[in-house]
């Protein structure tokens, strides 16, 4: 059905999540954190990016900001199991770092633990959202 990126540095989640995704009929692909799935993406190569905020190197925030620089079509998910932070003083003292990631550009977020039915319900929406703006 569909090709997606996986980006997550935990093998068990990554794991997981492509189980969940294969089961629905998809092709993952799986970079373990935000370097090595930059240097990978390619616009148009994806039809989804699922990414987890956390992770070494290149972390999920700036992940979403650098593909959505360079591909403004793609559907992109966050996911996070992490806590709410104190981003910077003023306005935004804090907010939740999936709401962050939808400010910088994700179309969905959604906590872990990630299950069948948190994940293919957004993944089904993201895709049916994106084959109808090709129009």
């Amino acid at each position: 059905m569909a090709h997606i990126l996986v980006i997550d540095d935990d093998e068990l989640v990554a794991k997981t999540i492509v189980a969940l995704l294969q089961s629905a009929a998809h092709t993952v692909d799986v970079a373990t954190d935000g370097r090595n799935a930059l240097r990978a993406y390619r616009p148009g190569a994806y039809d989804l990016v699922v990414t987890d905020i956390f992770m070494p190197e290149v972390e999920g925030l700036e992940t979403i900001r650098e593909i959505r620089r360079i591909d403004t079509v793609v559907p992109i998910i966050a996911m996070s199991g992490g806590p709410r932070a104190t981003l910077m003083s003023g306005a935004m003292s804090t907010m939740d770092h999936l709401e962050v990631a939808q400010l910088l550009g994700a179309t969905r977020s959604i906590g872990k633990p990630i299950t069948r039915s948190k994940l293919l319900p957004v993944v089904d929406e993201c895709l049916a959202a994106r084959k109808g703006g090709r129009s």
